[in-house]
């Protein structure tokens, strides 16, 4: 069986002005409080009788205390992933939001120890797997293209 997963790849902007650079783009990225201590964005396995886009909300709100009015989805982007976690198939899914006022504060769970906002480059630093390196590069792409 195949193990499922949902989140939401969450941004805020530095500079909205016309003058805004690719470096004034930041992701969230949480950090694991279990294994290797890896950096992802908020996800999470869907629950029996969940939609995808519920999971994602869910497990937003459950480990970095952001909820749906914090945010705005962005049409157009979802990025599904499949890797092996113990040599079982995996798919993530991820959808692209952008919160609405910069300094939102960020209430981990306990399954994190740590939180940062990256640029892209620093978020592809610290996110070690290639599959989260490309969403990330592509979720940024997305947006300078859509501004």
């Amino acid at each position: 069986m195949t193990l499922r997963a949902c989140g939401l790849i969450i941004f805020r902007r530095l500079n909205t002005g016309l003058a805004a650079k690719p470096q004034d783009i930041e992701f969230l990225l949480l950090q694991t409080s279990y294994g290797q201590h890896h950096w992802t964005p908020p996800k999470g396995h869907v629950d029996p009788g969940e939609d995808d886009l519920q999971t994602a909300l869910r497990e937003t709100e459950e480990e970095a205390g952001l909820r749906r009015k914090d945010f705005n989805l962005l049409d157009g982007y979802k990025k599904e992933m499949i890797y092996k976690v113990n040599n079982k198939p995996k798919t993530v899914i991820y959808w692209l939001a952008e919160l609405k006022n910069y300094n939102t504060e960020i209430k981990l769970s306990n399954e994190h120890q740590s939180f940062r906002w990256l640029n892209v480059d620093e978020a592809c630093e610290v996110a070690k797997y290639q599959e989260m390196q490309e969403a990330l590069r592509e979720a940024q792409q997305f947006i300078s293209s859509n501004k």
